[in-house]
C-alpha cells in the first residue's frame, strides 16, 4: 500500500517546496526549518494537506 504524502509549505512565501510521508500517529502539524529556494534562506516550513 502506498504511503500518504503531505507537502511542507514555506511560512514566508507560501510555496510548497518539500513532500514527506505522513505519520498516522502524529496529531499536530509538523514544523521544520528548511531552505526555501524562492526566499533564498532558511525559513519555517509547516505541514499542509
Amino acid at each position: 500500500m502506498a504511503q500518504k504524502r503531505v507537502a511542507l509549505a514555506c511560512s514566508v512565501c507560501g510555496s510548497r517546496n518539500y513532500t514527506i510521508a505522513a505519520n498516522p500517529q502524529r496529531v499536530e502539524r509538523l514544523e521544520v526549518k528548511k531552505f526555501c529556494r524562492y526566499c533564498g534562506k532558511h525559513t519555517l516550513h509547516r505541514e499542509t494537506k
